[in-house]
Parts: structure tokens; sequence; C-alpha cells
């Protein structure tokens, strides 16, 4: 009979009438007719799938309504795994084709209930034989004492699910035993009603009803489409390997599912097979089943978009962002003409910025006179790459690329212990299980083990617990709407969650304490009611390539001396901090994508002491990084851009170490050090983290855990001053570095250029601030102001072609040894009442005075080398006020033009234009080599304590 000769919906129609003995026959007929049995996946594969009643709908209980990808794959399953239990019988080695004559089991059914063989369970078990069928009629089986099976032995109910209820409780004796299609209901004298310590059980289609199941190893348990309700739980205790498959947990009043201690030793006879037909379940995540939603799709200026590549570009335009953002008119209007404490230019700046205006009417002003200055120290970060591309610091549009999460296969590649975890079998599987409105899904204890797979928890007190060195894998699960943390781990507990979405929490997403060492990968953790990820308690843990957003407290929170290591992590859209360590956290957080988010992109107080080290932190809403109160950590090597607040804040009492950052491109200050108390928020978020301590009751005593300073700071040398060295502040809506403090600060090797208000502003610093080797570069307004009362010391410096005074000093000091060259307005202008020394600098003013000191300064100025500038330029390089008599003016130079056409070979040379590249004199060279190119051994260290200021227009303690 040939296919051919009827339509192919006409033999659908005939097919759709066979049972499944002869479709596997017609299979077997020719190619042709295998490919026609197949294409009746959605018809006749269908109807028999979902009419067999012993098991449910594939996607049941979780999806019931997502059609699987195959029936008849579906259906095979099924069939496979009810076959579990009969593969107990010995194995014939001596030759393959014995099989074909190895002799079936003899199997008699049994019938039980009202008016058949037996009326009662416990005699039907009492003659049945070795893998015999019990057949159950409808009603309810109650026996009053325990009930032993002795024989292999399959208990299936008659009719639909529901109407065979058991009132037992059984203890297996046996190798093996299959239930099916029964209700389990406790009776009077006993919670649990199946238990078994070294045989294995089959349970399809059951029915748990206020009743416990135990198994106890070496016995192993397989569980497929069964409920288990009203309180119901499983608890497995030393199991070596057990699966619970697609089942429905609800109503717990603990764990519904609770595993204990180590796998023990000896292994059954089905812990092969389990492990076998645990291998052959398709991945939940190949048919987008279980698979986590896509964060959300925004722009390109800063939104997340799934990655493709390692890097992705996005093309940004400053300009665009600000007028997307409505940023624009905060830059201008709030720093610069507003309130803005550096903008009222002084008497002798006016009269440049007149005179320049003149002259530009009459004559283009021209700067062919001024000295070349372009092979400075930090020269190489502005000029051109090969590619002819313009460096960050350079450039007047912010980083195109940002880095991607790595995929989970990426992260597995380079990792062999996740690897290790992701392949491990051992302990309780469960899959595709639905956990819901019960106080807890799984809970791990004293070395358990359980992997945790496609999932679903939803409305519980926590999703899984695990504690006491257990392991937890967990891949592809959703965690979401409980009311505590969706996943704790305690006591030294490890494991490996990955491709998990975790969501919609009362708390945070995952919960790191007391040693506990997880690996996190690429998961989704989002939308929760508090933190995204909170280490504490000496937590560690990988947290690696996952997308954490929207959460309403910080995107990872770490605290009391939790140190865990947060890498490549996209973190946006919070509502609060990106990353917060407070409260002597630690931390190694590198190479994340920190945007969007409301308060600080990373946020240190409180003894907070983090490595934060090749970070993007970037478009937030308020600053990039807050160092707050007593804050301390190594910021190392970020690139910190387009926040709208600053890009760096750092105040009261801190101890940062800031080295080899690119500030760019933020609305307000580059870098602000401030003075502030701030004792009310403080006391209000000392309070939060008291409440986030509190897990269903619990307080838990954390200093008893926490580790010495010894041990704290022995990874990094301690210092007793903050540090800003070899930095890069450019294109920022205000000051470059802004400097309110009462604390010594000290600031090496930085380039400043490009910002448009000043590039160094010195408001308060009743102790040493020392600005040294710096280059301070085509600023909108002075190169460096200080005002009055405070104690600075320029020295090495290279100030060139600000917009407005080279240097303008009002407080007490030395400028020692720098360069200023092409400033629009004096080059040096000293005021006040200050004692100050003008030492060994090198001046020319493209307009005015090279040196100007005005009212009573005390102090001297000598050995300087003043340039002329423009040749129109009638002001006196040289200039005192006539009244003055305490300041010294000594063997200072001053060299002038001869004619007005020709420029003069002034060049800077013994020393080359500063900052120099190497260590000026009095400064011993440098083991450490910045990402800025500037080498310096003693590094120059600072703090910056107590004070008040009004703080960040944005800045808010977490």
């Amino acid at each position: 009979m040939e296919v051919g000769s009827l339509p192919v919906e006409l033999w659908r129609v005939i097919l759709a009438y066979l049972p499944l003995p002869d479709l596997g026959r017609c299979c077997q007929v020719c190619l042709a007719w295998r490919e026609l049995i197949l294409s009746l996946d959605n018809t006749r594969w269908r109807q028999l799938c979902l009419g067999c009643p012993e098991c449910r709908h594939p996607n049941w209980p979780s999806q019931p309504h997502q059609e699987p990808p195959s029936w008849r794959e579906a259906l095979k399953q099924h069939a496979l795994c009810t076959r579990t239990w009969t593969q107990n019988g010995p194995e014939l080695q001596s030759s393959a084709c014995l099989l074909f004559f190895r002799r079936r089991k003899d199997r008699r059914v049994w019938h039980v209930g009202p008016g058949c063989e037996f009326e009662t369970l416990r005699g039907a078990l009492g003659a049945v034989g070795p893998y015999d069928r019990v057949v159950l009629h409808p009603g309810v089986y109650e026996e009053q004492a325990e009930v032993a099976l002795k024989v292999p032995v399959e208990l299936v109910g008659m009719g639909q699910l529901g109407e065979v209820a058991l009132l037992v409780c059984m203890e297996q004796q046996c190798p093996t035993a299959r239930l099916c299609n029964l209700v389990f209901m406790p009776p009077w004298f006993s919670t649990v009603v199946y238990k078994t310590s070294w045989g294995h059980v089959q349970l399809d289609n059951c029915n748990f009803e206020g009743a416990q199941l135990q198994i106890r190893g070496p016995g192993t348990c397989q569980a497929r489409f069964c409920s288990f309700s009203q309180g119901s739980s499983a608890h497995l205790l030393g199991v070596v390997l057990s699966l619970l498959d697609s089942c429905d947990f609800s109503g717990s009043d603990t764990a519904s599912v609770t595993i204990e201690g180590p796998p023990v030793s000896e292994r059954n006879w089905a812990c092969k097979h389990l492990a076998a037909l645990a291998r052959t379940f398709p991945s939940c995540g190949a048919s987008g089943n279980n698979s986590p939603p896509r964060g959300p799709q925004t722009d390109s200026a800063g939104g997340h978009q799934t990655p493709s590549a390692n890097v992705k570009k996005e093309h940004v335009n400053i300009e665009d962002w600000q007028r997307r953002t409505g940023v624009d008119a905060l830059c201008q209007g709030t720093m610069i003409e507003d309130g803005w404490s550096d903008g009222d230019r002084s008497e002798g700046e006016e009269e440049s910025r007149d005179a320049g205006g003149t002259n530009n009417s009459k004559k283009t002003l021209s700067l062919d006179y001024k000295i070349s200055y372009d092979h400075h120290g930090l020269s190489h970060l502005l000029k051109p790459q090969p590619d002819g591309s313009l460096p960050l610091a350079s450039s007047p549009d912010p980083p195109s690329a940002n880095p991607v999460p790595l995929t989970f296969q990426q992260e597995l590649d380079r990792d062999p212990e996740a690897q290790m975890l992701a392949a491990s079998t051992l302990g309780c599987i469960l899959r595709r299980c639905l956990f819901r409105e019960g106080k807890g899904g799984v809970h791990l204890s004293n070395y358990g083990q359980a992997r945790l797979e496609g999932n679903v928890f939803r409305g519980l007190n926590y999703a899984v617990r695990c504690i006491q060195n257990s392991t937890v894998v967990m891949l592809r699960n959703e965690v979401c709407e409980c009311r505590a943390s969706g996943v704790f781990l305690r006591l030294s507990a490890q494991g490996l969650i990955a491709e998990n979405n975790i969501h919609s929490n009362g708390e945070a997403g995952l919960d790191i304490r007391k040693g506990a060492n997880p690996i996190i990968v690429c998961n989704k953790i989002h939308s929760g009611l508090r933190s995204g990820v909170v280490v504490l308690g000496n937590g560690k843990g990988s947290i690696r390539s996952n997308q954490i957003y929207n959460n309403k407290e910080a995107g990872v929170y770490i605290l009391f001396s939790g140190n865990p290591v947060v890498s490549g992590n996209h973190i946006f859209q919070g509502q609060a901090a990106g990353i917060a360590i407070n409260e002597n956290g630690r931390g190694m957080i590198t190479e994340n994508v920190i945007k969007e988010n409301q308060w600080g992109g990373v946020d240190i107080r409180r003894g907070g002491d983090p490595i934060l080290r090749n970070n993007h932190i970037c478009y937030g809403y308020s600053d990039g990084v807050v160092v707050g109160e007593r804050g301390r950590g190594l910021i190392e090597g970020n690139r910190v851009y387009c926040n709208k607040g600053c890009g760096v804040w750092v105040m009261s009492s801190s101890l940062p170490q800031l080295l080899g950052n690119y500030i760019t491109h933020n609305c307000m200050y580059g870098l602000a050090v401030f003075c502030r108390k701030d004792p009310e928020n403080a006391e209000a978020q000392g309070r939060e983290g008291q409440e986030n301590l509190n897990e269903e009751g619990e307080l838990f005593a954390w200093e008893s855990d926490l580790d010495s300073e010894d041990e704290r700071h022995s990874a990094r040398r301690s210092i007793s001053v903050a540090l800003v060295e070899s930095n890069c502040m450019s294109y920022n809506g205000a000051v470059g570095l802004y400097v309110k403090s009462s604390e010594p600060l000290n600031v090496f090797a930085n380039l400043v250029n490009s910002n448009r208000g000043t590039g160094v502003a010195v408001l308060q610093s009743s102790q040493l601030t020392r600005l040294v080797t710096n280059c301070v570069l085509g600023n909108g307004r002075a190169g460096v102001t200080v005002e009055k009362d405070c104690r600075v010391e320029l020295r090495g410096n290279g100030v060139y072609k600000n917009s407005g005074h080279g240097v303008s000093f009002c407080g007490s000091g030395q400028i020692v040894e720098n360069d200023v060259i092409g400033n629009r307005g004096y080059g040096v202008q000293v005021s006040g009442s200050g004692d100050i020394k003008v030492l060994r600098n090198r001046v020319q003013p493209a307009q005015g005075c090279g040196v100007a000191v005005l009212g009573p300064v005390k102090g001297v100025v000598h050995d300087n080398l003043l340039f002329q500038g423009h040749p129109g330029n009638k002001k006196a390089l040289l200039h005192m006020d006539p009244g003055n008599e305490s300041c010294v003016l000594r063997n200072n130079s001053v060299l002038r033009h001869n004619s007005c056409t020709s420029a003069p070979p002034w060049v800077l040379e013994n020393p080359p234009p500063r900052p120099l590249a190497s260590s000026p004199s009095g400064l011993s060279s440098s083991q450490y080599h910045s990402r800025l190119g500037i080498s310096m051994t003693t590094r120059i260290s600072a703090t910056v304590e107590s004070g008040c200021h009004s703080g960040s227009m944005f800045c808010s303690i977490l």
C-alpha cells in the first residue's frame, strides 16, 4: 500500500483511530510511513498523551497552557519514566542476544474493593507476588497500623484521581514499588504516609493531603505529576539520588521539600537508572517555557540591550543625551550661572576678557607667541589613537562602548568549579515543580545536596534556604513574590545559581551570610521591594554576569564584613544605589556596568572598604561614586561618566584611594571633596541596616564574626590620608576637582581638562592640600583657584590654556615649580592676607599680568621666569600693589618680545613642560604604574573628614 494513493490529510484521519501499539508498528513499515506517523504530533499524539490516566499535561503544574515542543516526545518520556521501577532485575552479561529470550515477569492483577477478591489493602498485600498489580476500586481505605510492603508491587487507583483515598502509613521493605493515581492522607497515629530506607519507590499522579513522604538513603524516590497540599511535605535524609518532576507543592507549614544530610556511600539499584533518566530530560530553557523574561529595552544612551557580543557599540553624543534627559539646563543654570561660588570673575580677569574682545574686533588674537607645552608628562592621554579616534580624555563625546555580561556557557568555559556543579546530579533533583502559597520551598541542611531546574517558586516566605555546608544548584528557575528573601544561603553553604529569574520579592532576591560562598551567574534579579543581592556577616560568593535592575534598594548591598566578588554584571535602573558597601563591608567589584540608578552608582560608607576596579558607572540620576562618612576603598581604573550629579563625591572622614579613573561628562563636579557629618541620615541608614538583618524575627550578632583590622587590610597598604592619583577629570559640567574640606588632601598626577568651570577649586582647606604634578588644561574658567584661609601647596603642575586665570590664590601655602602657560587671565594672581611663597615657576599669560600680587599678601616671589604673551599685552608681567610692604620680590626674570613680527624661540626645557613623566625633586620614584602613565612611589595621602556642607543635590544616604 502506497502512501501517495490517498491524500495525506485523509491518511491522518484514518491513522487517528489507531492505538499506540499500532502506531508504533506503522512507523516500522517504511520511511514515508514513519514521517506520516510523526506528522500527527498535534493531533493523535496529543490525544494519546492527554488521555493517559497516569500523567497530566507535560507542562503541568507551572505552565499547563504552554504547548510542549513535541507531544510524541513527551509521551515517550512518560513511558520511560513509568518503567524505571521494574528495571531492578539481574543484568545478563554473557551475550546481548539473550535479552531476546529473557522471560517476562509473570504478573497478576488483584482487585481490591467491595465485592472484589480483597476488601482491604492489607489483605491484598499479604497475598500478592513480586511485581503484581493491585487495582484499588473507588473508595477510602484506612488501616489502623503500619502496613509493610515486603515484595515489589504496583498499587494503582481506578477511575479519576481523587476517587481512591488511602489513610495508611506504609513502610517499604522491598527493592522497588510503584504507586499511581492515589490520594494519601495521614492516619490518626502518624503524619508519615510512606517511607523507605533502602528501596526505590515510584509515585505517578498521586496527591498528598496533609501528609509526609519520607525517603532515607540509600533509598530513592521518583515522583511525577504529584500534588503536595494542605501542609504536605517531602523529607529526604541522606539520599544519593531522587527525582521530583512536575510536582505541585502548596500550603506548606514548613519547607515543602527538606533535604538533610550528605548522600550516603551505599547505592541502591535505582541510582544508575535515575542518573540516566535525569540526563535524558530536555533542557528547561530549550523551548523558552521557563526562561526568564528579557530585561527592558531602552535607547542606546543608557538602556540595557540583550548582548550578542562582548562589547556593544553605543554611539552617544553628549548634547543628544543632555537634551533627552533634561540635564543641560541643570549643568548651565544650577552650577555655572546661579549658585556657583567660583563664578564671580575678578577685576583683572574681566579686564583681560575685555581687552581680548577689543583685539578680536580689530585683529584676530594670535597665540603664535605661546610657548609650546604639548609634550608634558600627560600629553599621551590627549593625542589621537592610531585609528584616528580620540582618547577618552580629549573626546567631547562620552564612551561609546560598554561591556556586556557573558553568556552562561562562556562562564562555564572559564570556571571549572561552575562547570562541575552544572553537571552534578547528586542528591535530590527537582524539575518543573511549582511551589506556591506556603511558608517555604526547599530547605537544605547539614551537607545536603539538591539540583533545582525549571521550577517556579511563588508566594512563599522563602523559596530556597541552604545552610550548614549544603550545596544547591539552581538553573532556570523563577523565584517571585516571596514575603522575605527569595534565596537564603548560610553557614558555609555553596552551589551554583544560574539563569534564574528572581523578582518581586519582599526582601532581597538573594541573601548570603555567615561564610556562604555560592557562584551566582547570568541571573535576572529585579523588581525587588528591597535589595537585589545582600552579602553580609562574612558572606562571600562570586556574583558574575547578572542583570540586576529596578530594585527599590541597592542592586548589590554589602555590609558587616561581606566580601563577595562582583564582576561583569549590569546593574541598572535601581531606585537607590547600584552597589552599596556599608558597615565594614568589602568586596572585589570589577568590570560591571552600573547605570541609570536613582542614587549613587556605587555608595561606600561607614567602614566600607571595597576594591572598585574597571567599572563603567554612568547615566545615573545622582552621583557616580559616593564615598560617605568613614568610607574607604581602592577605586581604580573606572569610567565614571554622564551622571546627573558629580562623578565622584567624597565626604566626611573618608579614606579612599582614587587611582587611574576616567571621570568625564558628568553634569556637576568631576570630583567633589566635602566635609559633611550628616548624623540624621546616618542614623536612618543604621536603622535600615538593622532591618535588613532581620530574617523571620531573627537578630544576629555579627560583631563576633568580623575580621580583625590587620586581616582586612592585608591585601593592600593601609593609608592614613585619602589619595587622588592619576585620574582624568574631563568635560564635566562644573569644576573638575572641587575641594571644601577641613582635612589634609593630596592630589597627584591627575589630568583636569575641558571642564566647563574651574579646573581645580579649593574653597575650604584648613589643613594642607597638596596639588602635585597635575595637568590642568583648557577649562572653561580658571585653572586653579584657592579661596581665603585655605592651606594649599602647588608643586610641579602644568596649568595651560584655561579661560580664566591660571592660578588664583587667596590662601596660604606655596606655588613652586609650576608651568602656567597660555591662560586668558593672569598667569598667577595672589591676593588676600595669607602667607605664600611663589618660587621657580615659569609663567606666560595670553593676556594680563604674569604674576600679580594684590592686597596685603605676605611672603616671597622669587626665581620665577616670566614670558610675555601676546605682543599687544601692555600689562606688567610682574605686578605688586604699591602699598604692599610684606611681600618680597627677588631674582625674577622677565622675557619680552623684541618685535611684533617674529616669534621668539622660547622653549620649556631643563626641565621639559610640566607635569614631568618622572617624579619631581623631593619625591621618590614609584613602584606603582598608573593607568594614566605617571609613576610615583611614595604615594601622597590625605583624608577627608569633618566639616559641613549642604551636600550634593542628589546625594542620599542609602
